[in-house]
C-alpha cells in the first residue's frame, strides 16, 4: 500500500514539473504535453502549434495585442518595454521579418487592414508621452501615415477629436473604423467613424444599461453587419448595427466569472472567439443566426496554463489559425484548426 502511495506521488510530481517547467523554461515539447492534456478534457478540435515562431527570443517584453494580415500572410505583434522594439513581425509560417519602434508609446490594440494596394497597421497607444492618447496607421514598415487623437493629451472631446486609453479598433471592408475607447480611463465610448475620419455613430457613457459600458476592450464585425464589442468591466459582450448603432442585444450569461478581454470570429463565421485574461481561458461561442442575438452558448473552452494571462487575440482569415498575445507568458502562441472540418472554412 505504502508502495501505491509512494508512485502516485511520484506521478504527481512529474506531471506538476511537467507544467512549472514548460510555463517557465519556454519548453516546447513539455508545453505541448501539459497543454494536450488539459485539452483532450474538453475536446476542442485546436491545437497548440508549439513550432511557432521558429524564435522566440525575439519577444522581449510583454506582448500586447497581435493582428494577422491574412491576404500577406503576416503576423504583426505589439510589445511593452524599455528599449526594445515595439512592433514585431513574421510570417504566418512562424519566421521573423523585422522590428520597429517610431512613434510608437504604449501600444495597446492593434489591427492589420490591408488591401491589393496597401498594407496597413493600426495601433491604439495608451502611453502618456508624445505619441499617447492615440489611434496611428502606420504601413508595413513602420512610417507613420496617420494619426487620430490629440498626441499625448487624454480627453474626451470630439471636436478636436481626443481618446483616453483607446483600447483597441478594428476596420471593415469599406474603411470605416470602430474604436472603442476606455481602457480604465475617463471614456467608455464605442464610436464609427468613416473612411475619411467623419463620426457617424457613437455610443459613450458610463453604465450597465444597453449601449453603455465599463472598459469596452475589444471590438470587431460579424458577416452579418453586426458590431460585437468585448464590455470588459460588466462582464458582457454588446451587439450593434454597424450602419445605424441601433443595440441589438448582449451576452452576459458566458461570462459570471469574468468579463471578457478579446472577441473574434472564425473565418466561416460560425464560431466567436474570446479570451478572458485573469482566467488564462479561450471560449469558443456558437454564433447566432441574422435576426437574433440570443444566448452565448459555449461549445468547449481552451484552459491555457495559470498566469498566461491572454490579452487580445485575432484570427487567420485563411487558416483559421488563433493568434493569442500573453501579457503574463510574455509571448504569442499560435492554436491552428486539428483537420478542415473546423471550423468549415468557406463554407
Amino acid at each position: 500500500m505504502a508502495r501505491f502511495w509512494v508512485c502516485l506521488a511520484g506521478a504527481g510530481f512529474f506531471l506538476g514539473f511537467l507544467v512549472l517547467h514548460s510555463r517557465f523554461c519556454g519548453s516546447p515539447v513539455l508545453r505541448k504535453f501539459a497543454f494536450q492534456i488539459s485539452w483532450r478534457t474538453k475536446e476542442i478540435p485546436y491545437r497548440l502549434d508549439v513550432g511557432w515562431p521558429k524564435h522566440s527570443e525575439y519577444f522581449t517584453g510583454a506582448t500586447f495585442c497581435v493582428a494577422i494580415d491574412s491576404l500577406s500572410g503576416l503576423v504583426y505583434i505589439a510589445q511593452r518595454g524599455d528599449n526594445i522594439p515595439k512592433v514585431l513581425v513574421f510570417t504566418e509560417d512562424g519566421y521573423f521579418l523585422r522590428s520597429w519602434n517610431y512613434t510608437v508609446d504604449t501600444p495597446h490594440g492593434i489591427f492589420a487592414a490591408s488591401t491589393l494596394h496597401e498594407q496597413s497597421v493600426w495601433i491604439t497607444d495608451v502611453g502618456s508621452g508624445s505619441y499617447g492618447h492615440t489611434v496611428k496607421k502606420y504601413n508595413s514598415f513602420g512610417d507613420l501615415v496617420q494619426v487620430l487623437g490629440t498626441p499625448g493629451k487624454k480627453g474626451t472631446s470630439l471636436n478636436p477629436l481626443q481618446f483616453d486609453n483607446p483600447a483597441e479598433l478594428y476596420v471593415d471592408d469599406t474603411g470605416d473604423i470602430y474604436i472603442v475607447d476606455g481602457d480604465g480611463g475617463l471614456n467608455n465610448r464605442l464610436i464609427k467613424l468613416s473612411q475619411d475620419f467623419m463620426m457617424l455613430w457613437l455610443h459613450g457613457e458610463r453604465g450597465t444599461g444597453p449601449a453603455k459600458f465599463y472598459i469596452p476592450h475589444s471590438v470587431t464585425l460579424d458577416s452579418s453587419g453586426r458590431v460585437w464589442v468585448a464590455d470588459r468591466g460588466n462582464k458582457r459582450i454588446q451587439v450593434f448595427d454597424k450602419d445605424t448603432g441601433e443595440w441589438l442585444g448582449a451576452w452576459d450569461n458566458c461570462f459570471t466569472e469574468e468579463g471578457p478581454s478579446s472577441v473574434r470570429f472564425t473565418p466561416d463565421g460560425k464560431y466567436v472567439v474570446v479570451a478572458q485574461l485573469n482566467l488564462s481561458r479561450l471560449l469558443l461561442a456558437a454564433a447566432p443566426p441574422v435576426g437574433s442575438i440570443g444566448n452565448c452558448s459555449v461549445i468547449g473552452t481552451i484552459q491555457l496554463a495559470d498566469q498566461v494571462l491572454p490579452h487580445l487575440l485575432d484570427v487567420s482569415g485563411k487558416t483559421g489559425a488563433i493568434y493569442v498575445a500573453e501579457i503574463g507568458a510574455k509571448q504569442v502562441q499560435k492554436y491552428v484548426p486539428m483537420n478542415s472540418n473546423f471550423p468549415s472554412f468557406g463554407s
